[in-house]
């Protein structure tokens, strides 16, 4: 796609304001809210949201309502993207302004992951208990393994494994198993919980979603169970988990859809209200695996939660039979 001389100006006019370059420099590392970018920019939300209106008049950013709030992130149209990129590549190292700008970025960080930590804290020895208050966990666990496939796999990966119910569902098909988690708490859980279901060839590790340190393409079966809606960027984590995919593989993601149970953010620290599935299949395609298939599992009342199970592959994929 190329710009008009017309569409072009209205880009470089947009960008060649100091806030709105501190914008996109933000935005280029992942996407915020205009409470979370006030924050940062110590400029009130009405001032920044007239910056974020001009950004996304001139197809620089996007805007996505989430709930209540509302997040921004830089548009995915190439040209557009690749300005700002080029743009932002030109700033020196050390320019003062942005620095700050990165400090205050990672206070947000600081107190995402402590408000996160804390709820994981308190939850961790009830958790099962608190997944079972959204949805249907045996319909919803049928459902995954009819995902999954009957197996056997050579290696499972669970990405964010928490109590570790996905390692004590699918890892009797797996010759070995290995569950990642940032809290040492929930990985303590899961190791009682895969012991009790004696699983000897499974292992826990202290890991990150989005740097996990695993080869390429050395899992057929990766799993995000119910992890995306709580991180600041889960396409990043998409990404992240389809580079684990092995060429006949697949990855598994359950998550909500869409949804107004805006009281999950502070109740239960869900960053994200749910994902649509234009959006997982778009991270998905873009990560290289582009057949994905979905099920649905509608909520049990109106005032509930609808469950998608996403299964991505690569687009030369098989499907691996039973042994």
């Amino acid at each position: 796609m190329e710009l008009s001389s017309h569409e072009l100006v209205d880009v470089l006019r947009a960008a060649g304001e100091p806030t709105r370059l501190r914008i996109l420099a933000l935005l280029l590392r992942e996407e915020l809210s205009v409470m979370e970018l006030g924050q940062i920019l110590d400029q009130s939300q009405p001032r920044v949201s007239r910056h974020l209106k001009l950004l996304t008049e001139a197809g620089l950013v996007e805007r996505f309502p989430d709930g209540a709030w509302v997040f921004y992130r830089l548009a995915t149209e190439d040209v557009r993207h690749g300005l700002v990129e080029q743009a932002l590549a030109t700033l020196k190292a050390d320019e003062p302004v942005i620095g700050r700008d990165r400090d205050r970025l990672r206070e947000v960080h600081r107190a995402r992951e402590a408000d996160a930590a804390a709820y994981f804290e308190r939850n961790a020895p009830h958790w099962d208990e608190v997944r079972s208050l959204y949805v249907d966990e045996s319909e919803v666990e049928r459902a995954i393994l009819a995902a999954a496939g009957d197996g056997p796999f050579e290696r499972l990966v669970d990405l964010g494994t928490g109590a570790g119910r996905m390692l004590t569902l699918l890892g009797g098909q797996a010759k070995s198993a290995l569950g990642l988690d940032l809290s040492q708490q929930m990985l303590n859980i899961a190791r009682r919980h895969v012991t009790e279901a004696g699983l000897t060839r499974c292992d826990l590790r202290h890991g990150d979603i989005f740097a996990t340190g695993l080869l390429n393409g050395t899992a057929d079966l990766v799993v995000i169970h119910r992890v995306l809606h709580y991180l600041n960027d889960p396409a990043a984590a998409v990404a992240e988990a389809a580079r684990l995919v092995s060429p006949t593989g697949q990855l598994l993601i359950i998550d909500f859809a869409p949804h107004r149970l805006e009281y999950l953010r502070q109740a239960h620290q869900h960053r994200r209200l749910g994902f649509a599935d234009e959006e997982i299949e778009r991270w998905c395609a873009e990560a290289g695996l582009p057949r994905v298939s979905v099920t649905t599992l509608p909520p049990l009342s109106d005032e509930g939660l609808t469950v998608k199970v996403w299964s991505a592959r690569p687009a030369k994929s098989v499907r691996r039979s039973a042994a």
